[in-house]
């Protein structure tokens, strides 16, 4: 019997490759998404699979989906990300975050429906103490995005002991590049990723690119980021869902590729991609940026049997361009 496995934002960036993912591994897929930032075209149109309009929050919603399509799984991406907008209006981020996921996860355990593959973010860590960030980093995030996830994760850990709702935490780096067709892809608005911003400055979508800060105790100077391919990212959600099935029992994983790439050599690779010159331009450091974040994955390699595939930067980068020339093309 084919299984049916909600996926809550969905018609997002990482939801819809997740999305795509599933599909591809002969699940059924249900999406459930407001569309206050994702695109219904992405699932109806790309993807073909069913789309119900509507908010984690609404519980009569959820326990009817989660009933009428006897949901086995439920892959949670629904949640604002953008850390700047937390710190300048928290309430919006715990009342969707954190408010609307609770009600969520009420529904699921009324309906008897006891998995879940969380997106969550390496935000929770904070400042590192430590590179490569491991599992057992202290998490003590800075902004309140980071908080609103942590939250979430430490009811998770509740609900496991309480309710036998079991879940595993996908603790992301940088989500970056694009399924290779063009055909999904990243699209925020407003955006606020470096890769897509420098890929829109190649193609006239933008006057320059800003570099904040080029006096970091870092190889070149700028900061180091963990980029990972969004379909890595995506097949690891699989692999979670079937661990989970497997195994029936609560984990949390770093999502990264144990590398690190500056943002000068971001904007580099995007210029030999692109084979376009912009202007870059060199300001001050922004507040609260560290030096270096790179996480380890070796728990997800070894549990779940992770490799990701398409973690080299120039790949990562054409992947996404590839996406950007056909949406955003000047």
């Amino acid at each position: 019997m084919t299984e049916t496995i909600l996926v809550t934002g969905g018609a997002g960036y990482i939801g819809s490759h997740a999305t795509k993912v599933l599909k591809d591994n002969g699940y059924e897929v249900i999406v459930l998404d407001n569309l206050a930032y994702g695109h219904r075209e992405f699932v109806e149109d790309v993807l073909g699979v069913k789309l119900i309009l509507g908010n984690i929050g609404d519980y009569q919603l959820v326990t009817q989906i989660l009933k009428d399509f006897s949901i086995s799984a439920v892959m949670h991406f629904a949640a604002f990300i953008c850390v700047g907008e937390s710190v300048k209006n928290p309430r919006k981020y715990y009342k969707n975050n954190v408010v609307e996921t609770l009600t969520l996860l009420e529904a699921m355990v009324d309906a008897s429906v006891n998995k879940f593959i969380f997106s969550s973010t390496c935000a929770t860590y904070g400042f590192p103490k430590e590179i490569p960030l491991t599992e057992t980093h202290p998490q003590a995030p800075i902004n309140p995005y980071g908080n609103t996830k942590l939250m979430i994760e430490r009811m998770l850990a509740d609900f496991d002991v309480a309710y036998g709702l079991i879940s595993i935490c996908l603790r992301y780096f940088n989500a970056a590049g694009a399924e290779p067709s063009g055909l999904l892809g990243e699209d925020h608005s407003p955006e606020t990723h470096l890769i897509p911003l420098v890929l829109m400055t190649a193609l006239g979508r933008r006057d320059y690119i800003s570099v904040f800060g080029a006096d970091y105790p870092t190889r070149d100077g700028t900061c180091i980021r963990d980029y990972i391919h969004v379909l890595d990212l995506a097949e690891a959600h699989l692999l979670a869902l079937q661990y989970l099935q497997k195994a029936n029992k609560s984990e949390a994983f770093n999502l990264g590729n144990n590398l690190g790439f500056s943002v000068k050599e971001v904007i580099e690779t995007a210029k030999k991609v692109s084979g376009r010159d912009f202007e870059v331009r060199m300001e001050a450091r922004r507040p609260g940026d560290p030096a270096m974040l790179i996480g380890s994955a070796e728990k997800a390699k070894n549990l779940l049997g992770w490799k990701p595939s398409r973690n080299d930067l120039e790949t990562i980068i054409r992947d996404a361009f590839e996406w950007h020339k056909v949406r955003h093309s000047a």
